[in-house]
């Protein structure tokens, strides 16, 4: 598995729009096979940052999402809204078990 955190920094007109497209994106990446997990959160003391907290299968699982038409939409309509180039950082998961990775129902 592997455990990509995506730090994200947001021009403050585009904050709302950002949300609701990250939102769209982050609801159809949940559904992805190769995708245990798919967080999106947002720093409270400086709403213009967020996080994307990503957890794949395998780094093909990783390629496939970025292959798909959801993601393909949100970088695009989401690529003048940064402030700065997006950053992602791959981790491979210690704690917890890979097992409890996963949404129910999802």
């Amino acid at each position: 598995m592997i455990v990509v955190l995506v730090s994200i920094h947001v021009k403050p007109e585009f904050v709302q729009a950002f949300i609701a497209a990250t939102l769209e994106n982050a609801r159809h990446s949940v559904q992805e096979a190769g995708i245990a997990r798919f967080d999106f959160i947002q720093q409270e003391e400086e709403p213009t940052r967020f996080m994307l907290i990503e957890v794949f299968h395998s780094p093909e699982a990783q390629q496939a999402h970025r292959e798909t038409a959801h993601y393909l939409a949100w970088r695009e309509a989401v690529s003048e809204m940064l402030a700065e180039p997006r950053v992602g950082v791959r981790y491979l998961p210690l704690f917890p078990d890979q097992a409890l990775w996963k949404y129910p129902d999802a």
